[in-house]
């Protein structure tokens, strides 16, 4: 059960050095998850910040984050790359120590980005790497399944990025 201090929100552009915090975060934890090295995100500056922390009020696309307390712990994003293949889960994260059914964030996060994706698509879909069997089963744990598309990862150390789908309700 989440505590009762935590707020699931969306982001603003003032969020900037607390989005960069998380996004650091994210890439120490599990580098093979997202589309960035940490090195590249280190270069990243301000204005750069900024822009990423707006995703939560920009039109088409969508930027969530958990906090508990004054400590943000989790992220999840969705855009619209285009109008056939409707909105895609991005930026998926959690701490480790806020993992798990019985902490309920994911849910609280992914609840979120359904209710937006519920205005662009009748599906949401995610891309995730093939050398990442925990987030596969954690996605296929949410209703998400394998379609049997797939593309190559462009980051070292290279293997294929796989879609997964979820029927909105």
């Amino acid at each position: 059960m989440p505590r009762p201090d935590l707020v699931i929100r969306t982001t603003e552009e003032s969020d900037w050095q607390a989005v960069r915090t998380l996004r650091l975060e994210m890439l120490r934890d599990t580098p093979l998850a997202y589309g960035e090295t940490l090195a590249a995100a280190l270069e990243v500056g301000e204005p750069v910040w900024r822009a990423r922390a707006a995703r939560g009020t920009t039109p088409g696309q969508t930027s969530i984050v958990a906090i508990d307390g004054d400590r943000w712990i989790g992220h999840m994003g969705g855009y619209i790359p285009d109008a056939a293949t409707g909105p895609l889960l991005v930026g998926v994260y959690v701490s480790p120590d806020h993992r798990g059914d019985a902490a309920g964030v994911s849910r609280l996060l992914l609840g979120a980005v359904e209710e937006w994706a519920r205005g662009f698509g009748r599906t949401l879909r995610l891309e995730v790497h093939e050398g990442n069997p925990r987030a596969i089963r954690f996605y296929e744990k949410l209703g998400f399944t394998l379609t049997g598309r797939s593309r190559e990862y462009e980051l070292a150390p290279g293997g294929l990025e796989l879609e997964m789908i979820k029927p909105l309700a």
